[in-house]
């Protein structure tokens, strides 16, 4: 693993896409900094974080899966490697919330921004981004966020963090092929609130009640409804109300 420490800069993702364009990376290069002062969430949301007190990385994946069919594999991958590697460290109550949140009870303590690179040549290439609340305790505006130490009363290190993370991702994708069903059905049952009746709204900001089933082939997030229907939803098409 090829390790680029930065004290500060506007974005990991950005730095190592640019990185990318500009020279052949190795697989798992990762670039970490004390203070993003750009950091983006999905769909362009904004995550912000006190300097030097969370893990904030990015790593570059190369070639994972080879079709746009199989494009939320890397998110399967990934958020149960988080998982497990967090899982090490004694954080409770771990789950993930569709598509990508990390979890902590009730409560986010990380967020994972995937964005993948698809070249003329046929291979696909992915930068991953992870912001994950470490030490910083002050959450005042954030009523929904909380971090390993908040949760756990203890500091962590953040480079060993940082190292469990890359093992289990390494390790993941090198058994993916043979063991996708199996991290296909872990990140299922580790869905946050699945199979509890949860208020949710859609795009029009209509409220409506739903049990969260699971995903679908290609990752949307399938909801039981009241007319005991199931319904598939993608990304930024409805949020769970909690």
């Amino acid at each position: 693993m090829k390790l680029i420490k930065l004290d500060a800069i506007d974005s990991t993702n950005e730095f190592l896409k640019g990185l990318s364009t500009e020279q052949s990376l190795e697989n798992f290069t990762v670039v970490t900094a004390e203070t993003q002062t750009k950091g983006k969430g999905q769909m362009g949301a904004i995550w912000n974080t006190e300097p030097s007190k969370n893990l904030i990385m990015s790593v570059f994946i190369d070639n994972f899966f080879i079709n746009n069919n199989k494009v939320f594999d890397i998110n399967i991958v990934v958020t149960c490697s988080i998982i497990q590697a967090l899982e090490i460290f004694k954080i409770p109550d771990l789950s993930i919330k569709w598509p990508n949140d990390i979890m902590s009870y009730n409560k986010k303590i990380g967020g994972v921004l995937i964005e993948n690179s698809f070249k003329s040549n046929g291979s696909i290439s992915s930068i991953v981004g992870l912001g994950l609340n470490v030490n910083q305790t002050d959450f005042d505006n954030l009523p929904k966020a909380s971090s390993m130490k908040a949760i756990c009363e203890t500091t962590f290190d953040k480079q060993e963090i940082l190292f469990m993370i890359i093992e289990k991702l390494e390790k993941n994708i090198s058994l993916w092929n043979q063991k996708s069903e199996a991290m296909r059905t872990d990140f299922t049952n580790r869905l946050f609130k699945k199979g509890v009746p949860m208020p949710f709204s859609d795009q029009n900001n209509q409220k409506f009640m739903g049990i969260i089933q699971g995903i679908s082939a290609n990752g949307k997030l399938e909801i039981l409804l009241e007319d005991d229907s199931v319904s598939e939803f993608g990304i930024k098409e409805i949020q769970l109300l909690y």
